[in-house]
């Protein structure tokens, strides 16, 4: 009967979670390797392209579905966008989610919007 050292068992423990840690996690759904943070049931907002600058996030539980949410004066508006919702989300460049100005709707299946063609002010969450 072959016997382990306590040396080689440290050391074989120390090789998997070396392993382990390069495996992206998805725990919680919150987002794949090399994407913006966006958890399961978000809609997730940044005021610069890319996913940079300040983020804006909206919990599908706390949003009235069919109404226009107008985004936070901070910045003068947004220009990236993860629809996490399972639903689809209009953006408008109006703050009153007015359709005079440019808008557009993102399905709810996880879309990553780098850059907006205009400065989101406004989104409504829909109805499947």
């Amino acid at each position: 009967m072959r016997t382990w050292s306590t040396a080689r068992v440290t050391t074989l423990a120390a090789a998997l979670l070396a392993a382990c840690a390069l495996i992206p996690s998805t725990a919680g759904g919150a987002h794949a390797a090399g994407s913006p943070p966006c958890a399961t049931g978000e809609l997730c907002l940044w005021a610069k392209p890319d996913f940079k600058g300040t983020r804006a996030v909206y919990d599908l539980s706390t949003l009235d579905i069919n109404s226009c949410t107008t985004l936070p004066a901070g910045p003068p508006g947004y220009q990236a966008l993860v629809n996490r919702t399972g639903r689809p989300v209009t953006t408008y460049q109006s703050a009153e989610c007015a359709e005079t100005g440019e808008f557009q709707t993102y399905p709810g299946d996880g879309i990553l919007l780098p850059q907006s063609p205009y400065q989101i002010r406004a989104f409504k969450v829909w109805e499947r």
